[in-house]
């Protein structure tokens, strides 16, 4: 099944009707392209939410590949990667094939981190095309819109492409259009100075007539994977107006973690991973994980499938952690009741299953059968506390979920 079939089959539900039809399909559209070249849900939250034995089952939506790499620091027997996105997939396979095949950390921080080295492009000739698969290879050997290969992403900042790139670039025009720079965050060095260039350079932009227009479309949210459903999830939450929440979020970004240790705020206020800082990068490229990641890369298996069929082909007891990212938000209710029959039917005892929502409430209380809801446990008032450490910032709520 091809990309845009398979993003028709989570979009278009029985919610799709009158105004949010139109809005659905267009979204189909425009989310039928490379979206994340990175992730943005903090690896490090999930790994402690888990608390994962060595040996586990783990599956995990795909995204940028970011997260389902990290997760082989806990040396787990597999990481199934699922995306709907085959252009997530394709980025998976180049970050997993630099790993494996680059000649030592050295070099595959300069091709996955910093990512505008102009060696890359032999770096991917001579390393990593001979040992992509067919699928990938015509990904990345295919032109873009600009005319010119996607490996040399990778010789030009590979973060700055995809259309979350495309987002966070019109971002810093649009900021400074209004005023402001969102740049000069990574001058701070600390708390107090994060939350003085926020007010001084940031803050104020939120508050404009034009960006309290912008937020209440939710075509501007597209190029953020964020589908109408998931919009309408965020205007329930929003009481005060859009505008305000979207300050708050990033103000959790930019305030309420080192900014010299939050890859996530560096991508979004630097455009860049700082390579020249350890505790800047993401937990998969950070130099105390390399070993454990390239002894287990095989063990990250990449499926070009929905969640549901993939748990369809799998034995009773066999999953020991599930990651969902924000999937469900895009789920009406019989599309939950059937990937939870599956999670149920599949889950090892113990197993655990994290998610994120838009808004601040989980969907599974409202929407699953009392028989699926009666076999999870979770604590609302835990699910604020792992919310609270998970850096990337820009969702309303972390949710842990154990099997009883």
């Amino acid at each position: 099944m091809n990309t845009k079939t398979l993003i028709d089959t989570a979009i278009i539900n029985s919610t799709t009707s009158g105004s949010k039809g139109l809005a659905d399909r267009l979204f189909t559209h425009w989310f039928s392209r490379l979206v994340y070249a990175q992730i943005w849900e903090d690896p490090k939250s999930d790994l402690d939410a888990l608390q994962l034995k060595p040996g586990a089952n783990i599956l995990t939506i795909s995204s940028g590949g970011c997260n389902a790499l990290a997760y082989l620091s806990a040396n787990p027997a597999a990481v199934h990667a699922v995306d709907l996105n085959a252009a997530h997939l394709a980025m998976l396979e180049m970050k997993k094939k630099a790993i494996k095949h680059l000649p030592d950390y050295d070099s595959v921080l300069a091709y996955l981190g910093n990512a505008a080295h102009s060696d890359n492009l032999k770096r991917y000739q001579r390393h990593i095309r001979p040992h992509l698969s067919e699928d990938a290879s015509t990904f990345w050997e295919s032109r873009s819109l600009l005319g010119q290969p996607r490996y040399r992403y990778f010789s030009k900042n590979a973060y700055q492409f995809g259309l979350l790139g495309d987002f966070i670039g019109f971002a810093h025009m649009f900021v400074r259009m209004m005023g402001g720079n969102m740049k000069k965050l990574l001058e701070a060095r600390t708390p107090e100075e994060q939350s003085r260039l926020f007010d001084r350079y940031l803050a104020p932009v939120f508050d404009t007539a034009i960006f309290r227009f912008i937020a209440r479309q939710p075509v501007a949210l597209y190029s953020l994977g964020i589908p109408p459903s998931q919009f309408a999830a965020l205007k329930h939450d929003a009481k005060q107006g859009l505008h305000l929440l979207f300050k708050e979020r990033m103000r959790h970004l930019a305030c309420d973690f080192p900014i010299e240790e939050n890859c996530f705020a560096q991508q979004a206020f630097g455009r860049r991973h700082d390579t020249s800082k350890q505790a800047a990068l993401p937990m998969y490229l950070q130099k105390q994980y390399f070993t454990s990641l390239r002894l287990n890369i095989d063990r990250v298996h990449a499926h070009h499938i929905t969640l549901t069929d993939f748990l369809r082909k799998q034995t009773n007891a066999s999953m020991d952690a599930y990651l969902f990212l924000d999937a469900q938000d895009w789920m009406d209710q019989q599309q939950l009741t059937e990937l939870w029959e599956e999670v149920t039917r599949t889950a090892a005892p113990g197993a655990k299953v994290v998610f994120r929502t838009g808004g601040e409430e989980s969907p599974l209380e409202g929407k699953l059968p009392a028989h699926l809801i009666s076999a999870w446990h979770t604590d609302v008032a835990h699910n604020r506390a792992l919310y609270a450490t998970d850096r990337s910032a820009i969702y309303g709520g972390m949710h842990l979920y154990q099997k009883v």
